[in-house]
């Protein structure tokens, strides 16, 4: 089933587009492109990047400054509401 929010972006084009604006300079911004860069460069030591050994698992930040590995539906479920 599909969120609500999924459902109401595919009936309302203008408020779709203007969301897509909205994260296309969002996720350009070099704060974002750093954060992206770290994680990348962290998955790569670990031999996850472009391997199967990474599939499934994230590199994540932790509040102390270093990096965890967990599983992608706990890195991603973190910040999102209850279901």
């Amino acid at each position: 089933m599909p969120s609500r929010s999924t459902l109401y972006y595919r009936k309302n084009k203008k408020a779709r587009e203007k969301k897509k604006a909205y994260d296309t300079d969002y996720h350009s911004t070099p704060e974002r492109k750093k954060y992206r860069r770290e994680l990348a460069k962290e998955r790569t030591k670990r031999g996850m990047m472009g391997t199967s050994k990474g599939r499934g698992k994230d590199i994540s930040h932790k509040r102390n400054g270093g990096f965890a590995v967990e599983s992608s539906s706990k890195n991603r479920a973190r910040n999102r509401g209850k279901k």
